[in-house]
Order: structure tokens, then sequence, then C-alpha cells
């Protein structure tokens, strides 16, 4: 009974925002000063599963592999930076620090426009990689952050018996390292790809328009003033993300997440 009501204050006060996008997202007539739509109808859903359910779903697939690509490429770069700065002292650490807060400090739109220009002279713009490499400015601080706490907490001292008892670097690493950070890997490649799926002025300054993800799809929805096809689409937009954050909390609640301070 203790569960249920712990679930609901927090499922009420978490979902509560979403449920004028479901009713928007349901609504054939809604005005004001109605609390609730005066007519339910499907034809939001129709749009987003039918009349516009190519080009919605090719959006999406955009935003999820440009997502998972600057996912992976901020875990190969933070894993081994996160542990320099977790493990070691060395000169001008702070400093370091300090230069990675910038683009979490700095405003998107700021860095975004300051690039543009050489990412112009050197072909990067209105391209994926380019698109990339600009969500990398705002995702890899975050995940160095993550791991850097995390190998804060990590005793180097494992690896050291494990290769004294004979154990390959190989070995080392995938039965000593990796079960060990893998909760605050699983952390920061989240953090990583929720920043890059919800990205959209650096998308739209660096890929030129020519990079259609959901966020870019969504804002024009929107700005078209079909509140209700644009409550459909956040819907849907909003899902994998619940569903990434779903699916990581379900681990790192049976695994516990030790090391991140």
């Amino acid at each position: 009974m203790k569960k249920t009501g712990l679930l609901l204050s927090i499922l009420i006060p978490v979902g509560f925002p979403f449920l004028p996008l479901v009713l928007w997202s349901f609504a054939e007539k809604w005005f004001y000063p109605s609390l609730v739509p005066r007519q339910f109808g499907m034809r939001a859903w129709d749009y987003v599963f039918n009349t516009a359910g190519s080009q919605i779903l090719g959006s999406l697939s955009t935003s999820f592999f440009l997502a998972v690509v600057t996912a992976v490429i901020s875990l190969i770069l933070g894993v081994p930076a996160g542990r320099a700065l977790g493990l070691h002292d060395f000169p001008g650490k702070k400093l370091v620090m300090l230069f990675l807060l910038l683009p979490i400090i700095v405003p998107p739109l700021s860095v975004a426009m300051g690039l543009h220009l050489w990412f112009i002279k050197m072909n990067l713009a209105e391209s994926f990689l380019g698109v990339v490499l600009i969500h990398l400015t705002f995702c890899l601080p975050y995940t160095i952050y993550v791991l850097r706490g995390i190998f804060s907490d990590y005793n180097p001292d494992f690896e050291a018996q494990a290769q004294s008892l004979g154990a390959s670097p190989r070995a080392i690493l995938f039965r000593i390292t990796l079960p060990m950070i893998l909760p605050g890997i699983i952390v920061a490649a989240l953090f990583s790809f929720l920043l890059s799926w919800s990205q959209y002025l650096s998308t739209l300054i660096i890929g030129g328009g020519k990079m259609l993800t959901l966020p870019i799809l969504l804002f024009s929805l929107m700005a078209s003033g079909d509140r209700p096809v644009a409550a459909a689409v956040s819907l849907v937009f909003i899902f994998p993300a619940l569903l990434a954050l779903t699916g990581s909390a379900h681990y790192l609640g049976r695994t516990g997440l030790k090391g991140i301070r």
C-alpha cells in the first residue's frame, strides 16, 4: 500500500504536465474557456501514422541514429578523459575542468553560431558529421563529468591484482574495469543520448535545414498552429526518451549506482 502511494506521488506530478498533450492529441474542437475538448477525434493520430507517417518515421530515424552515434562517440572519448581526471592529478587539471564547463555554461545558440563559420570553411556544415560534432560540444562535457565521478571512487588496485595473477589486458578490461564502471557508462550514455535527442537550434544552424530531425519537424508543426498534430508528434518525440530513461532506471535500480558523487 505504501509502495502504491509512493509510486502515485511520483507519477502524478511527473505525468501531469503530459496530460494536456494527450488531450490535445485527441481534440477535434477545444476552445477557451473549456478545460477539456468539446469533441474528441483521431485526426491528429491519423496524420501522424498515415498522412505524414513516412516523414515522421524518417525524422525519428534520423534523430535516433544521430543521438546514438553522438552517445557512442561521447563514451569513446569520455571514458579515457574521465579516467584521467578521476584518478590522476596533473598540472592544469582545474583549468581543464573549467574549460569543460564552458559549453555547458555558454548558451548553445552562441556555441553553434560561433562554430558555424568554421564548419562552413571545413565543409562540415549541412552534413551529418557536422551535426554530430556540434552535438558533441554539449554532450561530451556531461559524459566526462559523469565518468570522472565514477573513476573518483574507482580503485585501480583491482586491475593491478588481476595483472599480477596473469590476466590479459582484454580480460582486465571486460572482467574488471567495465563491470565496475558500467552503471556510470549507462548514465553518461543516457545523458548524451537525451541531450542530442532534444537538440533543435544547433541542429538547425549546422544542419542548415537538410538534417530533418524530429525536434525540427515538431517546431515547424507548432509554428503552423495545428495544436492537435503538434501534440501528437510531441508524444511521439517523448516516447523514445521515456523508454530509454525507464530502461536505464530499471537496470540501475537492480545494480545500484555506485561511484557517482
